[in-house]
């Protein structure tokens, strides 16, 4: 009966991690630029786009002033259908012990700004992005995690009336990773470049969860939990008095007599003792959760910093294109500013104790890229991202409940029907290395598909226009059934609307 405490703020502060944008790895943005989503494997490809994803190619572009600002708009959903045997307790739930819970999320305007200003043989490069996150993911009816909590005490509360529940949830995710990367490329000779460049890494979070309104059935309705706990109290009370005045009456005669009382009242006496502490151990648990009798409100918000190199390589032969990159692990420490401010019986919690910090590292990253120049007018692209999620370090070595990192495979086309236009669509497949023990409703991932289309318009010799739509097709994954019989299905939605404008002078 002690456990909603706990429970509640063990969900709740599960929310790291709860983004809005979601194209690369468990916590890495690969969508940072209009050319991306209209092609997803830029990795081989030359262009202002590149100072993310092939720097080192960046130098092969004209000497002068290249800058791009790109414009992205996303919408998602997130929907998590709970199995669980205690939903059949709900009052609104018909006894079903299946729910559906979904979280929707949208970032109207998420901006980006590349630039690179080529001399020589050098390119000197700067990338401000949102690398992580990207906005918030709002679940207006809470989640299973919620609502389980609260089944989970009214089926204790069953010896002391108790038929079941009602209650009103609601979470809310926030998380932004502010990237900005500074570097340099150096063209070794006609086919060949090299570039290093350092990434700093500014994250905030803010993680919100209520549970209101909580209501107990009885055989006289629904009450609020505050009148519960205060009848239910009332009727111990008055119990533990008859008790005592049982005790009272019998007590005098057993001192009296001793062993040789009446065995009647010797085994009266007994039953009213184990009554009594059986009483007043209800008691106490009630009295622990008096706090929680208007609900939970709990709120944490988290900042962090860190920096880290990146390296890379192109390489040009004949109608062939190819380039790699290497992203170091980014160590973050997050601070925390938050309503937890006492070690908690749950582990899970106290990463969110005020005043603390915990670790939650960006992870290092590999890519490789190829590009094809098929025609004059026609280029085949290739691509691969492995992104080392788990060696990516965080609070309480979770890293290690996941079977290995994140791998991606690219490929593209564009066609230039004619010579200011570019026609282009690609595909990005993502395999994440998830594991049941990995996986829970509150933030999650999951293996999926995406493919990007759009144009880019040449305005003018310095001026172009890029236009693209990038959707994401994710899987269905599904736990396999606690001891306890909660299972749980993951699944999303993403769909991203983007505009940019590439300026050369």
């Amino acid at each position: 009966m002690i456990k909603l405490k706990f429970a509640c703020l063990a969900i709740v502060f599960f929310m790291a991690g709860t983004t809005t944008m979601r194209a690369g790895g468990i916590l890495t943005n690969t969508n940072q630029s209009i050319s991306f989503l209209r092609n997803p494997a830029r990795d081989g490809a030359i262009g202002i786009d590149g100072v993310y994803s092939n720097p080192a190619g960046v130098a092969f572009m004209n000497e002068g002033f290249h800058i791009a600002f790109n414009w992205q708009s996303v919408w998602q959903t997130r929907t998590v259908t709970t199995t669980n045997p205690l939903f059949a307790l709900g009052v609104q739930n018909d006894a079903a012990t299946s729910k559906t819970y979904k979280g929707y999320a949208r970032a109207p305007f998420l901006p980006s700004l590349q630039g690179a200003y080529n001399k020589g043989r050098w390119s000197l490069q700067f990338n401000a992005t949102i690398t992580g996150g990207g906005g918030k993911c709002e679940f207006k009816q809470g989640i299973g995690s919620f609502e389980g909590a609260v089944g989970q005490i009214a089926n204790s509360l069953k010896p002391l009336g108790a038929t079941g529940y009602d209650l009103n949830s609601y979470m809310q995710g926030k998380q932004f990773y502010f990237g900005l990367t500074v570097g340099a490329a150096y063209k070794v000779n006609e086919h060949l470049s090299v570039y290093g460049g350092l990434r700093a890494l500014y994250g905030i979070a803010t993680y919100k969860a209520k549970i209101s309104d909580i209501r107990v059935n009885t055989a006289n309705g629904l009450i609020p939990f505050g009148t519960y706990l205060d009848q239910t109290n009332a009727y111990l009370a008055g119990n533990l008095a008859q008790v005592q005045a049982g005790l009272n009456q019998l007590k005098p005669i057993i001192d009296a007599q001793g062993e040789n009382a009446p065995e009647q009242y010797l085994t009266q006496y007994k039953t009213l003792l184990a009554t009594q502490a059986q009483l007043t151990t209800t008691q106490a648990s009630l009295t622990q959760l008096e706090v929680y009798r208007e609900g939970v409100n709990l709120q944490s918000d988290q900042t962090g910093f860190g920096i880290a190199p990146i390296i890379g390589v192109d390489y040009k032969t004949g109608n062939f294109n190819l380039a790699a990159k290497y992203e170091f692990r980014t160590r973050m420490s997050m601070k925390n500013k938050s309503t937890v401010d006492e070690v908690m019986a749950i582990e899970a919690v106290n990463q969110f104790r005020d005043g603390t910090s915990v670790r939650e590292d960006n992870p290092a990253q590999l890519a490789f890229g190829a590009q094809w120049s098929v025609l004059p007018n026609v280029r085949l692209n290739a691509g691969y991202h492995h992104f080392y999620d788990a060696e990516s370090k965080k609070y309480a070595d979770k890293q290690k409940l996941l079977d290995g990192g994140t791998n991606e495979y690219l490929g593209g086309v564009e066609w230039d029907p004619v010579d200011n236009l570019t026609v282009s669509g690609g595909f990005q497949i993502t395999k994440y290395g998830l594991t049941d023990s990995y996986m829970n409703d509150i933030s999650f991932v999951v293996d999926s598909w995406s493919f990007g289309l759009g144009a880019k318009y040449q305005v003018s010799d310095k001026v172009a226009v890029n236009a693209a739509y990038f959707q994401t097709n994710y899987g269905d994954y599904r736990t396999a059934p606690s001891a306890a019989g909660v299972q749980n299905s993951f699944t999303r939605t993403n769909k991203v609307l983007g505009l940019g404008v590439e300026v050369d002078f």
